[in-house]
Protein backbone atom coordinates (compact mmCIF):
# COMPACT_ATOMS: atom_id res chain seq x y z
CA UNK A 1 0.00 0.00 0.00
CA UNK A 2 2.82 2.33 1.17
CA UNK A 3 4.69 2.11 -2.35
CA UNK A 4 0.84 2.16 -4.40
CA UNK A 5 0.15 5.97 -2.80
CA UNK A 6 3.54 6.71 -3.70
CA UNK A 7 3.52 7.90 -7.24
CA UNK A 8 0.00 9.70 -6.44
CA UNK A 9 1.54 11.39 -3.72
CA UNK A 10 4.33 12.68 -6.20
CA UNK A 11 1.45 13.90 -8.80
CA UNK A 12 0.03 15.92 -5.94
CA UNK A 13 3.20 17.36 -4.84
CA UNK A 14 3.96 18.34 -8.62
CA UNK A 15 0.61 19.80 -9.20
CA UNK A 16 1.06 22.23 -6.14
CA UNK A 17 4.71 22.91 -7.51
CA UNK A 18 3.41 24.10 -10.74
CA UNK A 19 1.53 27.53 -9.91
CA UNK A 20 4.35 28.29 -8.11
CA UNK A 21 6.97 27.87 -10.82
CA UNK A 22 4.40 29.92 -13.14
CA UNK A 23 4.98 33.12 -10.36
CA UNK A 24 8.50 33.60 -10.80
CA UNK A 25 9.56 36.19 -8.43
CA UNK A 26 10.98 39.08 -11.06
CA UNK A 27 15.06 40.08 -11.05
CA UNK A 28 13.76 43.99 -10.87
CA UNK A 29 11.10 46.50 -11.14
CA UNK A 30 10.15 50.20 -10.71
CA UNK A 31 7.19 51.21 -7.95
CA UNK A 32 6.52 54.79 -9.20
CA UNK A 33 4.55 57.49 -6.95
CA UNK A 34 3.06 60.56 -6.14
CA UNK A 35 1.98 62.29 -2.74
CA UNK A 36 0.34 65.01 -2.81
CA UNK A 37 -1.27 66.94 0.45
CA UNK A 38 -4.29 69.09 -0.27
CA UNK A 39 -6.53 70.43 2.65
CA UNK A 40 -7.49 67.55 4.49
CA UNK A 41 -6.69 64.49 2.09
CA UNK A 42 -3.22 63.15 0.78
CA UNK A 43 -3.28 61.68 -2.20
CA UNK A 44 -0.69 58.94 -3.25
CA UNK A 45 -0.20 57.44 -7.10
CA UNK A 46 1.23 54.24 -7.21
CA UNK A 47 2.22 52.43 -10.76
CA UNK A 48 3.32 48.74 -9.93
CA UNK A 49 4.00 46.31 -12.75
CA UNK A 50 1.34 43.62 -12.48
CA UNK A 51 4.20 41.25 -12.84
CA UNK A 52 5.00 42.01 -8.98
CA UNK A 53 1.67 40.90 -7.72
CA UNK A 54 2.08 37.28 -7.69
CA UNK A 55 -0.64 36.35 -4.73
CA UNK A 56 -3.52 38.54 -7.09
CA UNK A 57 -5.48 36.57 -9.84
CA UNK A 58 -7.56 38.08 -12.20
CA UNK A 59 -10.54 36.89 -14.56
CA UNK A 60 -9.45 35.43 -17.54
CA UNK A 61 -11.07 35.08 -21.16
CA UNK A 62 -10.01 33.09 -23.82
CA UNK A 63 -6.37 32.47 -24.30
CA UNK A 64 -5.71 33.54 -20.88
CA UNK A 65 -6.34 37.23 -22.16
CA UNK A 66 -7.40 39.19 -18.61
CA UNK A 67 -11.27 39.65 -18.81
CA UNK A 68 -10.96 43.61 -17.95
CA UNK A 69 -15.01 43.55 -17.72
CA UNK A 70 -14.81 41.68 -14.76
CA UNK A 71 -11.46 42.99 -14.02
CA UNK A 72 -12.42 45.84 -11.36
CA UNK A 73 -13.28 43.68 -8.06
CA UNK A 74 -9.94 42.22 -8.94
CA UNK A 75 -8.02 45.41 -9.28
CA UNK A 76 -9.57 46.61 -5.51
CA UNK A 77 -8.35 43.58 -3.84
CA UNK A 78 -4.91 43.82 -5.38
CA UNK A 79 -4.14 47.33 -4.09
CA UNK A 80 -5.19 46.70 -0.60
CA UNK A 81 -3.61 43.49 -0.37
CA UNK A 82 -0.69 43.93 -2.00
CA UNK A 83 -0.19 47.90 -2.08
CA UNK A 84 -2.12 49.42 0.82
CA UNK A 85 -0.93 46.43 3.24
CA UNK A 86 2.72 47.39 2.59
CA UNK A 87 2.43 50.61 2.74
CA UNK A 88 2.45 52.92 5.88
CA UNK A 89 2.29 56.91 6.29
CA UNK A 90 2.37 59.10 9.35
CA UNK A 91 1.54 62.18 9.79
CA UNK A 92 3.59 63.88 12.69
CA UNK A 93 4.63 60.60 13.96
CA UNK A 94 1.24 59.37 14.24
CA UNK A 95 0.24 56.28 11.59
CA UNK A 96 -2.41 57.06 9.39
CA UNK A 97 -5.50 54.53 8.71
CA UNK A 98 -5.90 52.47 5.87
CA UNK A 99 -6.85 54.88 2.63
CA UNK A 100 -9.90 54.87 0.58
CA UNK A 101 -9.41 53.50 -2.55
CA UNK A 102 -10.32 56.12 -4.62
CA UNK A 103 -9.20 54.31 -8.30
CA UNK A 104 -7.74 51.43 -9.56
CA UNK A 105 -7.10 50.62 -13.05
CA UNK A 106 -5.09 48.61 -15.18
CA UNK A 107 -2.65 49.98 -18.32
CA UNK A 108 -0.87 48.69 -20.34
CA UNK A 109 3.03 49.28 -20.69
CA UNK A 110 3.35 51.72 -22.90
CA UNK A 111 1.11 54.31 -21.26
CA UNK A 112 3.69 57.36 -20.05
CA UNK A 113 1.04 58.96 -17.88
CA UNK A 114 3.25 58.96 -14.55
CA UNK A 115 5.39 61.36 -15.78
CA UNK A 116 3.60 63.50 -13.78
CA UNK A 117 0.91 63.73 -10.78
CA UNK A 118 -1.54 65.97 -12.67
CA UNK A 119 -1.25 63.79 -16.07
CA UNK A 120 -1.36 60.16 -13.26
CA UNK A 121 -4.17 61.44 -11.25
CA UNK A 122 -6.21 62.21 -14.55
CA UNK A 123 -5.31 58.84 -16.22
CA UNK A 124 -6.10 56.94 -13.14
CA UNK A 125 -9.29 58.19 -12.44
CA UNK A 126 -10.35 58.71 -15.88
CA UNK A 127 -11.95 56.16 -18.40
CA UNK A 128 -10.48 52.05 -18.46
CA UNK A 129 -9.12 50.23 -21.03
CA UNK A 130 -11.51 48.98 -23.08
CA UNK A 131 -12.79 45.36 -22.44
CA UNK A 132 -11.57 44.19 -25.69
CA UNK A 133 -8.30 44.95 -25.40
CA UNK A 134 -6.01 41.81 -25.36
CA UNK A 135 -3.77 41.79 -22.45
CA UNK A 136 -1.91 38.93 -20.59
CA UNK A 137 -1.99 40.50 -16.50
CA UNK A 138 1.90 39.84 -16.71
CA UNK A 139 1.91 42.70 -19.02
CA UNK A 140 0.10 45.19 -17.71
CA UNK A 141 0.20 47.81 -14.39
CA UNK A 142 -1.58 48.29 -11.78
CA UNK A 143 -2.25 52.27 -11.28
CA UNK A 144 -4.12 52.99 -7.85
CA UNK A 145 -5.22 56.31 -6.16
CA UNK A 146 -4.78 56.07 -2.14
CA UNK A 147 -6.65 59.12 -0.05
CA UNK A 148 -5.79 59.34 3.40
CA UNK A 149 -7.80 61.46 5.74
CA UNK A 150 -4.92 63.88 7.30
CA UNK A 151 -5.64 67.16 9.68
CA UNK A 152 -3.53 69.29 7.82
CA UNK A 153 -1.67 69.45 4.17
CA UNK A 154 1.04 71.20 6.26
CA UNK A 155 2.03 69.04 8.99
CA UNK A 156 5.20 66.54 8.32
CA UNK A 157 5.06 63.31 6.53
CA UNK A 158 7.04 60.24 6.58
CA UNK A 159 6.49 56.94 4.83
CA UNK A 160 7.74 53.41 4.87
CA UNK A 161 7.40 51.04 2.03
CA UNK A 162 7.65 47.27 2.21
CA UNK A 163 8.00 46.81 -1.82
CA UNK A 164 11.22 44.73 -1.38
CA UNK A 165 9.38 41.54 -1.45
CA UNK A 166 7.96 42.71 -5.20
CA UNK A 167 11.16 41.56 -7.05
CA UNK A 168 15.10 40.56 -6.22
CA UNK A 169 15.29 44.27 -6.41
CA UNK A 170 12.73 46.91 -5.97
CA UNK A 171 13.19 50.94 -6.85
CA UNK A 172 10.38 53.29 -5.89
CA UNK A 173 10.77 56.47 -7.41
CA UNK A 174 8.91 59.26 -5.48
CA UNK A 175 7.55 62.38 -5.31
CA UNK A 176 6.55 64.35 -2.91
CA UNK A 177 4.45 67.29 -3.62
CA UNK A 178 4.00 69.84 -0.71
CA UNK A 179 1.78 72.66 -0.61
CA UNK A 180 4.09 75.53 -1.27
CA UNK A 181 4.63 74.07 -4.79
CA UNK A 182 8.39 72.80 -4.61
CA UNK A 183 8.97 69.08 -5.09
CA UNK A 184 11.14 66.49 -3.78
CA UNK A 185 12.09 63.56 -5.49
CA UNK A 186 13.50 60.29 -4.22
CA UNK A 187 14.99 57.23 -5.26
CA UNK A 188 14.34 54.03 -2.35
CA UNK A 189 16.30 50.79 -3.02
CA UNK A 190 14.33 48.11 -1.59
CA UNK A 191 12.92 48.79 1.76
CA UNK A 192 14.44 51.70 3.07
CA UNK A 193 13.14 52.15 6.15
CA UNK A 194 11.34 55.12 8.00
CA UNK A 195 11.42 58.28 5.38
CA UNK A 196 10.80 61.72 6.62
CA UNK A 197 9.20 63.49 3.05
CA UNK A 198 10.25 66.78 4.88
CA UNK A 199 12.60 66.35 7.78
CA UNK A 200 13.38 69.13 10.47
CA UNK A 201 17.01 70.23 11.03
CA UNK A 202 16.90 67.90 13.72
CA UNK A 203 15.48 64.85 12.39
CA UNK A 204 18.26 64.80 9.35
CA UNK A 205 21.12 65.78 11.55
CA UNK A 206 20.31 62.73 13.70
CA UNK A 207 20.02 60.22 10.01
CA UNK A 208 23.48 61.62 8.78
CA UNK A 209 25.04 61.50 12.48
CA UNK A 210 24.11 57.89 11.81
CA UNK A 211 25.19 57.23 8.50
CA UNK A 212 28.75 58.70 9.00
CA UNK A 213 29.26 56.74 12.00
CA UNK A 214 28.24 53.54 10.28
CA UNK A 215 30.21 54.37 7.16
CA UNK A 216 33.35 54.50 8.82
CA UNK A 217 32.63 51.48 10.72
CA UNK A 218 31.99 50.00 7.03
CA UNK A 219 34.88 51.90 4.83
CA UNK A 220 37.55 49.30 5.12
CA UNK A 221 39.97 51.28 3.44
CA UNK A 222 39.63 54.01 5.66
CA UNK A 223 39.93 51.92 8.79
CA UNK A 224 43.33 50.65 7.11
CA UNK A 225 44.27 54.29 7.00
CA UNK A 226 43.66 54.99 10.40
CA UNK A 227 45.41 52.00 11.33
CA UNK A 228 48.55 53.32 9.86
CA UNK A 229 47.94 56.38 11.52
CA UNK A 230 47.68 54.99 14.97
CA UNK A 231 50.55 52.48 14.69
CA UNK A 232 53.46 54.83 14.98
CA UNK A 233 51.79 56.78 17.98
CA UNK A 234 49.26 54.90 20.24
CA UNK A 235 48.69 57.79 22.51
CA UNK A 236 45.45 60.15 22.57
CA UNK A 237 46.83 62.88 22.97
CA UNK A 238 48.87 63.08 19.77
CA UNK A 239 46.64 61.15 17.60
CA UNK A 240 43.70 63.67 18.54
CA UNK A 241 44.99 66.78 16.11
CA UNK A 242 45.80 64.01 13.26
CA UNK A 243 42.47 62.89 12.92
CA UNK A 244 41.14 65.88 13.38
CA UNK A 245 43.08 67.25 10.54
CA UNK A 246 41.75 64.55 8.59
CA UNK A 247 38.41 65.25 9.61
CA UNK A 248 38.58 68.85 8.83
CA UNK A 249 40.13 68.01 5.16
CA UNK A 250 37.34 65.82 4.37
CA UNK A 251 34.60 67.40 5.34
CA UNK A 252 35.86 70.50 2.65
CA UNK A 253 36.38 68.29 -0.17
CA UNK A 254 33.08 66.20 1.10
CA UNK A 255 31.14 70.08 1.12
CA UNK A 256 32.31 71.41 -1.72
CA UNK A 257 31.69 68.12 -3.87
CA UNK A 258 27.75 68.38 -2.45
CA UNK A 259 27.34 71.92 -3.75
CA UNK A 260 28.90 71.34 -7.02
CA UNK A 261 32.28 72.37 -7.27
CA UNK A 262 34.49 68.80 -8.11
CA UNK A 263 33.95 67.13 -11.60
CA UNK A 264 30.99 65.11 -12.33
CA UNK A 265 33.00 62.85 -15.30
CA UNK A 266 33.50 59.46 -15.35
CA UNK A 267 37.34 58.92 -14.80
CA UNK A 268 36.28 60.86 -11.52
CA UNK A 269 35.14 58.12 -9.33
CA UNK A 270 37.84 55.86 -10.02
CA UNK A 271 40.45 58.33 -10.32
CA UNK A 272 39.77 59.55 -6.32
CA UNK A 273 39.41 55.63 -5.34
CA UNK A 274 42.95 54.65 -6.92
CA UNK A 275 44.41 57.70 -5.00
CA UNK A 276 43.13 56.39 -1.20
CA UNK A 277 44.55 53.11 -2.33
CA UNK A 278 47.98 55.23 -2.60
CA UNK A 279 47.11 56.97 0.27
CA UNK A 280 46.92 53.70 2.31
CA UNK A 281 50.01 52.51 0.53
CA UNK A 282 51.96 55.52 1.60
CA UNK A 283 51.29 55.81 5.34
CA UNK A 284 51.91 51.94 5.63
CA UNK A 285 55.54 52.44 4.25
CA UNK A 286 56.09 55.68 5.82
CA UNK A 287 55.39 53.53 8.87
CA UNK A 288 58.13 50.97 7.87
CA UNK A 289 60.62 52.85 6.76
CA UNK A 290 60.61 55.61 9.39
CA UNK A 291 61.02 55.38 12.97
CA UNK A 292 59.18 58.56 13.85
CA UNK A 293 57.19 60.29 11.00
CA UNK A 294 57.82 63.79 10.50
CA UNK A 295 55.15 66.22 10.90
CA UNK A 296 52.26 63.20 10.40
CA UNK A 297 49.20 65.39 10.70
CA UNK A 298 49.71 67.52 7.31
CA UNK A 299 50.32 64.78 5.61
CA UNK A 300 47.35 63.45 6.55
CA UNK A 301 45.15 66.64 6.09
CA UNK A 302 46.52 66.59 2.29
CA UNK A 303 45.39 62.99 2.45
CA UNK A 304 42.01 63.73 3.98
CA UNK A 305 40.97 65.76 1.31
CA UNK A 306 40.63 63.08 -0.86
CA UNK A 307 39.53 60.48 1.01
CA UNK A 308 36.26 63.40 1.35
CA UNK A 309 35.49 62.73 -2.63
CA UNK A 310 35.48 59.41 -1.88
CA UNK A 311 32.61 60.32 1.16
CA UNK A 312 31.14 62.59 -1.31
CA UNK A 313 30.58 59.22 -3.60
CA UNK A 314 28.62 57.45 -1.02
CA UNK A 315 26.43 60.42 -0.12
CA UNK A 316 25.68 61.28 -3.36
CA UNK A 317 22.27 59.34 -3.05
CA UNK A 318 21.75 60.08 0.19
CA UNK A 319 21.17 63.73 0.53
CA UNK A 320 18.11 62.60 -0.69
CA UNK A 321 17.22 62.83 2.73
CA UNK A 322 18.58 65.61 3.79
CA UNK A 323 15.52 67.52 2.54
CA UNK A 324 15.98 71.52 3.04
CA UNK A 325 18.66 71.19 5.58
CA UNK A 326 21.85 70.16 3.03
CA UNK A 327 24.41 71.67 5.25
CA UNK A 328 23.69 70.43 8.58
CA UNK A 329 23.13 66.99 7.22
CA UNK A 330 27.00 67.44 5.84
CA UNK A 331 28.11 69.07 8.95
CA UNK A 332 26.14 66.00 10.90
CA UNK A 333 27.89 63.11 8.61
CA UNK A 334 31.17 64.58 9.39
CA UNK A 335 30.33 64.25 12.75
CA UNK A 336 29.41 60.71 12.54
CA UNK A 337 32.66 60.14 10.91
CA UNK A 338 34.24 62.11 13.85
CA UNK A 339 32.65 60.02 16.40
CA UNK A 340 33.37 56.74 14.68
CA UNK A 341 37.14 57.44 14.17
CA UNK A 342 37.51 58.18 18.16
CA UNK A 343 35.69 55.05 18.49
CA UNK A 344 38.48 53.16 16.12
CA UNK A 345 40.69 55.06 18.41
CA UNK A 346 39.56 53.80 21.93
CA UNK A 347 39.68 50.84 20.86
CA UNK A 348 42.90 50.29 18.46
CA UNK A 349 45.09 52.23 20.54
CA UNK A 350 45.00 49.81 23.93
CA UNK A 351 45.03 46.82 21.62
CA UNK A 352 48.07 47.88 19.87
CA UNK A 353 49.96 48.98 23.25
CA UNK A 354 49.07 45.03 24.99
CA UNK A 355 50.39 43.73 21.95
CA UNK A 356 53.69 45.31 21.80
CA UNK A 357 53.98 45.07 25.00
CA UNK A 358 53.40 41.09 25.89
CA UNK A 359 53.14 39.82 22.16
CA UNK A 360 55.85 40.70 19.87
CA UNK A 361 58.79 43.99 20.39
CA UNK A 362 57.14 47.49 19.29
CA UNK A 363 59.47 48.33 16.31
CA UNK A 364 59.06 44.82 14.89
CA UNK A 365 55.06 44.51 15.40
CA UNK A 366 55.12 48.22 13.46
CA UNK A 367 56.83 46.77 10.40
CA UNK A 368 55.02 43.60 10.30
CA UNK A 369 51.39 45.39 10.31
CA UNK A 370 52.19 47.97 8.48
CA UNK A 371 53.88 45.50 5.63
CA UNK A 372 50.26 43.92 5.74
CA UNK A 373 48.31 47.22 5.18
CA UNK A 374 51.31 47.41 2.46
CA UNK A 375 50.39 44.31 1.06
CA UNK A 376 46.56 45.09 0.99
CA UNK A 377 46.82 48.41 -0.27
CA UNK A 378 48.89 47.30 -3.08
CA UNK A 379 46.44 45.03 -4.13
CA UNK A 380 43.86 47.70 -4.02
CA UNK A 381 45.90 50.36 -5.85
CA UNK A 382 46.33 47.82 -8.86
CA UNK A 383 43.10 46.44 -9.52
CA UNK A 384 41.74 50.47 -9.11
CA UNK A 385 44.54 51.56 -11.64
CA UNK A 386 43.25 48.70 -13.80
CA UNK A 387 39.93 50.16 -13.76
CA UNK A 388 40.72 54.31 -14.46
CA UNK A 389 43.19 53.21 -17.32
CA UNK A 390 40.21 51.99 -19.18
CA UNK A 391 38.74 55.63 -19.06
CA UNK A 392 40.34 57.86 -22.02
CA UNK A 393 42.36 61.23 -21.01
CA UNK A 394 39.78 63.85 -20.46
CA UNK A 395 39.38 66.84 -22.79
CA UNK A 396 40.97 70.00 -20.81
CA UNK A 397 38.46 72.51 -21.53
CA UNK A 398 37.06 75.93 -20.36
CA UNK A 399 34.99 75.14 -17.89
CA UNK A 400 37.33 72.27 -16.69
CA UNK A 401 40.42 74.52 -16.82
CA UNK A 402 38.43 77.39 -14.69
CA UNK A 403 37.47 74.52 -11.69
CA UNK A 404 40.81 73.25 -11.74
CA UNK A 405 42.33 77.01 -11.05
CA UNK A 406 39.66 77.54 -8.34
CA UNK A 407 40.58 73.89 -6.54
CA UNK A 408 44.43 75.00 -7.41
CA UNK A 409 44.00 78.73 -5.38
CA UNK A 410 42.56 76.31 -2.57
CA UNK A 411 45.17 74.43 -2.32
CA UNK A 412 47.78 76.69 -2.50
CA UNK A 413 45.68 78.76 0.77
CA UNK A 414 45.85 75.46 2.85
CA UNK A 415 49.40 74.87 1.92
CA UNK A 416 49.87 78.50 3.11
CA UNK A 417 48.03 78.18 6.08
CA UNK A 418 50.12 74.76 6.83
CA UNK A 419 53.06 76.79 6.64
CA UNK A 420 51.82 79.11 9.03
CA UNK A 421 51.66 76.74 11.59
CA UNK A 422 54.68 75.15 10.97
CA UNK A 423 56.14 78.82 12.14
CA UNK A 424 54.61 79.10 15.44
CA UNK A 425 57.04 79.07 18.54
CA UNK A 426 58.37 74.95 19.03
CA UNK A 427 56.50 74.85 22.11
CA UNK A 428 53.25 75.78 20.45
CA UNK A 429 54.10 73.47 17.35
CA UNK A 430 53.77 70.84 19.39
CA UNK A 431 50.48 71.20 21.18
CA UNK A 432 48.79 72.05 17.64
CA UNK A 433 50.99 69.18 15.69
CA UNK A 434 50.77 66.51 18.47
CA UNK A 435 54.13 65.91 18.08
CA UNK A 436 56.36 65.51 21.75
CA UNK A 437 59.83 64.74 22.48
CA UNK A 438 61.11 61.44 21.83
CA UNK A 439 64.33 59.91 23.03
CA UNK A 440 66.85 59.62 19.94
Amino acid sequence: MRFGLFPGWLVLLLALALPAAAHEIPSDITVTMFARPQGHVLRVLVRLPLRASMDAEYPRRERDFVDLAKAGPSLRNAAASVLANNLEIYEGGARLRAPRIAAARMSLESDRSFSGFDQALAHVTGPPLPAGTTLFWEQGLLDVLFEYPIRSDASRFSLETRFDRFALKTVTALQFLPPDGSARAFLLEGNAGLVHLDPTWFQAAGNFVRMGFLHILEGTDHLLFLLCLIIPFRRIGPLIPIVTAFTVAHSITLIASAFGFAPDALWFPPLIETLIAASVFYMALENIVSLHPWRRWIVTFGFGLVHGFGFSFVLQHTLQFAGSHLLTSLLAFNIGVEIGQVLVLMLLVPALNLLFRHVVAERLGVIILSAIVAHTAWHWLGERFDVLSQFPWPTLTAEGLASLLGWLIVLVAMIAGLWMVTLLPKSWARVVTGESRRAP
